[in-house]
């Protein structure tokens, strides 16, 4: 008999830059979009356009997490910025989808990433929830390993 396959659970992952493994609430962005290139030469007798693949497109990579006391970490990174350059440290994020065994069975891995929008939680005197805080990245390049 045949062992079941079953699709993988999307709660149980883990994202490390460089270093270090941070633990987050919610991982969103890894989706990749190839640019459609539309043309049409003028003598064509079909009265339409051809269409071919273009440049891949990347979305920015959205990481949420619950606000830590005297960790500042995503608002150090976003500070962190070359007052004459303007450029930020890149850093490589590698986001993995565990299973049972905490072992990878996905990788998702963001080259050159850096960040363009960091967020504190909302304050809510009546609230009962705990403070996220959140950061978006952008990067030059996505790639995924399924092991």
């Amino acid at each position: 008999m045949a062992t079941p396959t079953y699709p993988i659970a999307k709660f149980h992952f883990s994202v490390k830059w460089g270093v270090e493994r941070i633990g987050f609430t919610e991982v969103t962005g890894l989706d990749v979009q190839i640019e459609v290139i539309e043309y049409r030469e003028g003598n064509n007798p079909i009265f339409s356009k051809i269409k071919q693949p273009g440049m891949l497109k990347y979305s920015n990579i959205t990481l949420k997490r619950g606000t830590m006391a005297a960790d500042s970490d995503f608002f150090k990174w976003i500070n962190d910025m070359d007052p004459y350059t303007h450029e930020s440290k890149r850093r490589e994020i590698i986001i993995s989808l565990l299973n049972e065994g905490h072992t990878p069975i996905m990788t998702w891995t963001a080259k050159n990433a850096f960040p363009v929008k960091y967020q504190a939680s909302d304050l809510k005197a009546d609230g009962n929830e705990v403070a996220i805080e959140t950061l978006e990245i952008a990067h030059e390049g996505l790639t995924v390993l399924a092991q």
